[in-house]
């Protein structure tokens, strides 16, 4: 469509009603415009000046719509020109428009003769036409988009939390591995959504809320998906960002419109997943008054005045400590649960559900790599089983094989590895001592995480890397636990300084860590001098004096240089292990936890020793071959040279 075409589209009765409206304000403009309200030179003053013969010429100007002029007086004195204005029409004409004063007398002449002809008026109007409907035109071009902005934010506000989604009842708790506790509870609620009767004649309250929280990738998501399918009830899913806006009060109207539809549907289950965008702490320095709207439209709209029955809320967040207390008390989210971190028995039930869909090797047993996977999510597990199966596909395998899986454990970790990068000798020997370091640590120091795996192969921002993992899995952490993790971290730094009489950036992440365990311990726990007291504070502002942190940084300094001086006291007593581990990190590059033990408990790998002396052989017998070719080759051109001498 084109320009034209849009403005003729556009065009009916009320652009008439329009240009009626630009004519009248046109000449009105014009009217005012021309107006002026300087008077201090009067026409008495200048009759006087005239009958004086002080007056050279009259040069006058119309002012339109009136009976008055505007006057450029020049006097014969010295061609001083002074401006009259609004002098009377008869003041220089008489009823015939002919000159009062003759032309010896004053000369008086027109300022533009077109003017009388309407020329300067036209001129103006038109201008002013030409600006208006240049305006409206861009009015026309842009209406659609405008119109259709309102709707979208007045018309339409919300629309877009109310999100029904069909429950898919093939999902269900057998879906959803691990949780075993949680799953139990969400039984009840599925049972008050059949059976509502049931509760209600012995006088029970459901619980009106249930709020999931804990680590990323534990399946919070997936208990609420389960338990729509379990129930066969309508399910609404919401996201906390949905009613995050930047208009004060929209926020709140879809949070209305939302309980408003899911109390149409009742019973029914609402979903709102990252509930820390929307219930956020009030009167903190990041919200808004807007966020504190919406916040108090949904405390209400849960447990308010008006009472929503058989609507149950469930909702999601890894970040609890940010809610507002008013929404965690009962009556609103009545039970939380903490899906926590899978323990071995959970991670290889979650290993073997998503396992179900895969082919692997008889050489590989889920339940060995739970045990090497503590602290890892069913998300991170989801993760190295889907990897390891990209990597057989891109070999074309039968299956994927233990060697997969370790690489996509390296990888869910560290990143992949860098190939490309490549070390120099100096560089190589350094990260090698520095991996070894960690490694006599880990294995030399009570209290210290089992060594699984060492490599010196680059990947994401680490040279190398050592994967360690505790012996047990524990609820907490014991003092001597968290100084024998700050001590590990410590020992690739100790080991460089100790071979190389230098030092390296590649401890960085190592001290990052050490001295977020130490401040921990220091501001959290009560595990310093400073006695049992936690000092809180952020990156903006501290609950504590400028005297007291500078303690606080003390005592973190003192843990770290004690942790240190424990480091180096460690890798001096077993100097060979040193040597040994990182002698054959520079051949192999990766070590296993079974090459590990057998360094400890022999000093050697054997199977390593074995394919070397296996090769050792083989390569001389190729020497000698090569030897033997090269002289059987010279004998040929000696021969060759007698033969032609004789001829």
């Amino acid at each position: 469509m084109t320009f034209l075409d849009k403005i003729f589209k556009k065009f009916n009765v009320r652009v008439l009603y329009v240009a009626l409206f630009i004519i009248i304000v046109a000449f009105g403009w014009c009217y005012y415009n021309n107006r002026n309200v300087n008077e201090d030179n009067n026409a008495t003053q200048l009759e006087k000046d005239i009958k004086a013969n002080k007056i050279k010429t009259i040069t006058y100007e119309p002012v339109y719509f009136t009976d008055f002029l505007n006057l450029i007086v020049t006097q014969e004195k010295d061609g001083e020109k002074i401006l009259y204005f609004n002098i009377p029409k008869n003041f220089l004409f008489d009823d015939k428009g002919k000159p009062i004063y003759p032309s010896e007398q004053v000369k008086v002449t027109a300022k533009d003769p077109r003017l009388h002809g309407g020329y300067e008026i036209a001129i103006n109007v038109t201008s002013f036409v030409f600006k208006i409907l240049m305006f409206y035109c861009f009015y026309l071009l842009f209406s659609d988009a405008l119109e259709q902005f309102g709707k979208e934010v007045f018309a339409k506000k919300g629309v877009k939390s109310r999100k029904l989604v069909v429950p898919n009842k093939r999902f269900t708790f057998k879906d959803v591995a691990g949780a075993e506790e949680e799953k139990e509870e969400m039984s009840e609620l599925i049972d008050f959504l059949k059976n509502p009767s049931k509760y209600a004649k012995m006088g029970a309250r459901i619980p009106k809320g249930v709020l999931l929280y804990g680590p990323p990738g534990t399946g919070k998501t997936l208990l609420a998906k389960a338990v729509a399918g379990e129930a066969g009830v309508p399910f609404f899913a919401a996201a906390g960002s949905d009613f995050d806006e930047v208009y004060v009060g929209l926020g709140a109207s879809r949070i209305r419109d939302l309980f408003k539809e899911a109390q149409l549907s009742a019973p029914c289950i609402v979903f709102i997943d990252e509930i820390e965008a929307v219930a956020k702490k009030r009167g903190s320095v990041m919200t808004s008054g807007g966020s504190d709207q919406t916040l108090n439209q949904l405390l209400v709209e849960m447990d308010g005045f008006n009472q929503k029955k058989g609507v149950i809320v469930i909702a999601a967040t890894n970040r609890p400590e940010t809610l507002d207390t008013a929404i965690l008390r009962p009556g609103r989210f009545d039970r939380h649960f903490n899906i926590s971190l899978p323990n071995v028995v959970d991670r290889e039930a979650i290993l073997k559900l998503h396992a179900s869909n895969k082919t692997f090797s008889d050489e590989v047993h889920l339940g060995e790599l739970a045990k090497q996977t503590p602290g890892f999510s069913g998300a991170q597990l989801e993760g190295i089983l889907n990897e390891a199966a990209l990597l057989a596909a891109r070999k074309n395998a039968a299956g994927i094989s233990k060697k997969d899986i370790s690489e996509a454990l390296d990888r869910v970790l560290m990143g992949p590895a860098k190939k490309s990068k490549k070390y120099n000798e100096k560089e190589k020997r350094m990260v090698a001592y520095h991996e070894a370091g960690h490694a006599v640590i880990g294995l030399k120091l009570p209290n210290s995480q089992i060594v699984q795996k060492i490599t010196i192969i680059p990947r994401g921002n680490a040279g190398g890397y050592n994967l360690m993992m505790p012996e047990k899995e524990t609820f907490f952490s014991s003092k001597k636990t968290l100084l024998a993790q700050i001590t590990s971290f410590l020992g690739g730094r100790v080991a460089e300084e100790m071979m190389f009489d230098d030092v390296s950036s590649g401890s960085y992440s190592d001290f990052k860590e050490a001295t977020k365990i130490a401040k921990l311990m220091v501001t959290k726990y009560g595990m310093s001098d400073l006695g049992l007291v936690q000092y809180s504070g952020n990156d903006f502002q501290n609950d504590f004096s400028d005297t007291k942190g500078l303690e606080i940084d003390q005592q973190i300094h003192k843990i770290i240089s004690n942790c240190y001086e424990e480091a180096k006291k460690i890798i001096q007593e077993n100097k060979n292990l040193l040597d040994v581990i990182a002698s054959y990190l520079l051949e192999m590059e990766t070590l296993t936890k079974k090459d590990i033990d057998e360094i400890v408990a022999t000093n050697k790998i054997s199977w390593w020793e074995e394919e070397k002396n296996s090769k050792k052989p083989q390569e001389t017998q190729e020497e000698q071959e090569s030897d033997q070719n090269s002289e059987n080759n010279n004998e040929t051109v000696s021969d060759n040279i007698d033969a032609s001498s004789l001829v």
